[in-house]
This record gives structure tokens, C-alpha cells and sequence, in this order.
């Protein structure tokens, strides 16, 4: 698992390369210390995954995360900070990040969300989960307001599962289907709700009160 680390505080960038060498299936290809880096190392290094920083000086995460997914689609993002605004969540996810950690996450769940991301979950910090889910609550939204007039019933059954984390083959369990039926619903979902990735199709839900049943 080639990885890419992107932070402009040098301390954080050396103390997470040496975590991350800890695992024997984890290469450190690269570290960049602003947005404009990660992208020119992301073309050159073909990391599978960068762990980036949101708030840098010149080119930002945002728009790091936003050219990487844009040249790079096969590159995951998995955004690891210090701001838990939900502003901030959204915006990284609209982006093209996968997941959204925060820097005083433990080692080994960084670990777990790193390989949980390159298998196809979504992870996001359960404090900022919280933030996102009290501000869906807030603001009262239906489901019915906009995926069913959209979906299929059985594909905002699998919306709500990709929602909660799963990937596809606990999907297929989950409702008793192929994983091919999956991946077709999954791609159709992602079409009619005109996203990117799953990542941001798991936003749309739990804005809609799916990410918590």
C-alpha cells in the first residue's frame, strides 16, 4: 500500500511516516509539505492513498484533494486534521476525500481507517460524525425529499449501508444479493444522485437522515 503524506509541520509529517513504517504492508512513497506538492508528488509517486492536511499555506487540502481526484481518480484521499467544522467536512468530501480523521486519532485506528479506505469504507471521526448528524437533525430533512423521488427502494437500502461504512461484498450479505447487483446499484446511485464516489453519496444520505438506521 504505497502512501503519500501531506502536512505543513514537519513534526507531523517525520512522526507519521515512522507510525506508518511500523506496518509491513504500508510504503511511505512520499511526504509534501503544501497542497501544490501532494498533487505534483501524487502524479510522480502514484500513491494508492494520501493522507492530507486541510489548512495550508498557498495550495490547501480542499483544492489538493480536488486536482488529485480530478487527474487521479484512482487515488484515495483520506484527510487527517485538526479542524472538525463541519464546513470544513463537507466541503473535503465534496472534494473527493474518502474519509475524515482527526490528528489525535490513535495510531491504530489511522492504521484501520487507512486500510478500511482502500478497501471501499467511508470512515469519518465519530466526533465530527456527531456535529454532521446533529446538524441533519437540526435542520429536520426527509428522506423523501429527494432520494425516493430519485432511487429505487432497494437502492436507498444499499445508500443506507454504504452510509453506515459497509463496502460492497457486506453489502451483498447484508441484502442477499451478488456483489455484481451491487455494484450495479452502487453505480446507479452514484449517477442519478450526480457524485463522484461513494464517500460523497454517503454524505447526501446521512443529510437526509439515512447514516443512522
Amino acid at each position: 500500500m504505497k502512501i503519500l503524506i501531506c502536512d505543513d509541520q514537519a513534526v507531523v509529517r517525520d512522526g507519521m511516516e515512522l507510525l506508518l513504517k511500523l506496518e509491513r504492508d504500508f510504503d511511505v512513497v512520499g511526504t509534501a509539505c503544501d497542497g501544490a506538492e501532494a498533487v505534483e508528488l501524487a502524479g510522480k509517486k502514484k500513491p494508492n492513498l494520501v493522507l492530507m492536511d486541510l489548512k495550508m499555506p498557498g495550495t490547501n487540502g480542499i483544492e489538493a484533494t480536488r486536482q488529485i481526484r480530478a487527474h487521479f481518480p484512482e487515488i484515495k484521499i483520506l484527510v487527517l486534521t485538526t479542524y472538525d467544522d463541519e464546513q470544513w467536512v463537507f466541503d473535503a468530501i465534496r472534494a473527493g476525500a474518502s474519509g475524515y480523521l482527526l490528528k489525535d486519532t490513535p495510531r491504530e485506528e489511522i492504521v484501520r481507517a487507512i486500510r478500511g479506505t482502500l478497501a471501499g469504507k467511508s470512515f469519518v471521526d465519530p466526533g465530527v460524525a456527531g456535529k454532521l448528524l446533529d446538524q441533519v437533525a437540526s435542520k429536520q430533512v426527509q428522506p423523501e425529499t429527494l432520494l425516493t423521488k430519485k432511487l429505487t427502494e432497494r437502492e436507498v437500502d444499499v445508500l443506507r449501508l454504504i452510509a453506515r461504512g459497509l463496502n460492497n461484498p457486506e453489502i451483498a450479505v447484508r441484502l442477499s444479493l451478488s456483489e455484481g447487483t451491487v455494484r450495479n446499484h452502487v453505480s446507479a446511485i452514484l449517477t442519478k444522485l450526480e457524485v463522484a464516489d461513494r464517500t460523497q453519496a454517503a454524505v447526501i444520505a446521512i443529510q437526509h437522515g439515512l447514516g443512522d438506521g
